[in-house]
């Protein structure tokens, strides 16, 4: 029995349509989790952070990270980045692959075929 698969992101993103081009394109089936429209579990963002590191999955790189006031970015924890991506989702990174325990951060064709290798 296949292991399930869960994309979370944001559905109009290109890094999120390379990862549903790739699994397509391979006939993975996954179900898909649009953080945007139905939101983001603190416990799911618990998770992705001790599994990752909250550093890794909060996107400082995104436009929603930089318009945020310098007082806001500094003195970061991994609380306040769990809040911070809670109130905008789209601070996560994208997209999060969950697969059994497994979990990736970030598209990679390389990443996502071990992953599935």
């Amino acid at each position: 029995m296949a292991m399930a698969v869960t994309l979370y992101g944001i559905k109009n993103c290109d890094t999120m349509r390379r990862a549903f081009a790739w699994l397509a394109g391979r006939g993975i089936p996954y179900t898909f989790h649009d953080y945007k429209r139905e939101g983001v579990s603190a416990a799911a963002l618990e998770r992705w952070c001790k599994a990752a590191g909250w550093e890794k999955v909060l996107n400082r790189a995104g436009r929603s990270f930089r318009a945020l006031p310098d007082a806001a970015k500094e003195g970061l924890t991994e609380a306040k980045a769990i809040r911070l991506m809670r109130e905008t989702p789209s601070m996560i990174k994208r997209p999060v692959l969950e697969r059994g325990a497994s979990l990736e951060i970030g598209f990679s064709p390389e990443r996502y075929a071990a992953l599935f290798a």
